[in-house]
């Protein structure tokens, strides 16, 4: 066989392998969950996905890195990707706001600032990822047991004007958000 015809059956080769790779990416509802809910999903799931293949190797200094005195830590930024969700939780599936003790253990991580800067420090990543995948885990505990119908619906709070499945495409959307900043203090990090 000669070079040309071996380096053309390597690119169609090489080719085919990324070609299957993209085609498997393809948003669909996760089995188990109503359409809407599971697309969702399947959405917030590959958003998740990527920030932690964005953090898994950073070192707890890494994490702690503050790009100046006003921005956040990636550890801070993790957590309150987790504390967001979580809001979400009680929020659409409750009706309500965080009662006290929930207070208590998310609302720094919720609002983030000088308080976040100083506390939420000298963690390694498995500390800020595994309270994510307790909520995450929670998340999907509680949407298993929703259908379409009530995704489509107002959230039980009088005041909001948002439907439920608004409600979970932002906390999609800020996740992509924060998956941003956080990839871009990683470039940052001497």
């Amino acid at each position: 066989m000669n070079i040309k015809i071996a380096l053309g059956f390597f690119i169609l080769f090489t080719f085919s392998l990324n070609f299957s790779s993209t085609a498997q990416s393809i948003i669909k509802p996760k089995k188990g969950f109503s359409p809407q809910i599971g697309t969702t999903i399947s959405m917030m799931e590959d958003l998740k996905k990527r920030v932690t293949n964005s953090v898994r190797r950073l070192s707890p200094e890494d994490l702690d890195f503050l790009l100046d005195e006003n921005a956040n830590r990636v550890g801070a930024l993790i957590l309150h990707l987790a504390a967001t969700e979580k809001y979400y939780q009680v929020y659409t599936f409750e009706g309500r706001g965080f009662n006290k003790e929930e207070k208590a253990k998310w609302e720094m991580a919720l609002n983030l600032g000088d308080l976040a800067r100083e506390k939420i420090v000298d963690h390694r990543i498995d500390y800020y990822l595994d309270i994510w995948d307790e909520v995450r885990k929670e998340t999907l505990r509680l949407l298993k047991t929703k259908d379409d119908k009530w995704f489509k619906s107002k959230v039980k709070d009088k005041k909001a004007n948002m439907n439920n499945h608004w409600a979970w495409y932002h906390v999609m959307e800020h996740q992509a958000n924060h998956m941003g900043q956080i990839r871009m203090i990683i470039k940052r990090i001497d």
